[in-house]
């Protein structure tokens, strides 16, 4: 288990496995989400990080009309 101090001011260093864990660099950002009384720190990412993270190699990108299509026909198979 890793312990770090928390400083007067409320700041405290992430001890280095930790960083080395998230793959933190100087300058990253981190996300504290806080749930059921625990804390989890994650690497915060942008939105420019996320593209392409669902594509498969191969895979066309699906059009505008396919994904409206897709939520009819599902918002219909749900209705019956």
């Amino acid at each position: 288990m890793h312990e770090s101090t928390v400083t007067v001011k409320g700041q405290t260093t992430l001890p280095r496995d930790v960083r080395a864990a998230l793959g933190l660099t100087s300058g990253d950002k981190v996300r504290y989400v806080i749930l059921d009384g625990e804390v989890r720190i994650l690497k915060a990412c942008s939105v420019k990080e996320l593209r392409g993270i669902l594509s498969k190699a191969g895979q066309e990108p699906v059009t505008l009309d396919e994904m409206n299509e897709a939520i009819a026909a599902g918002a219909t198979y749900s209705a019956q």
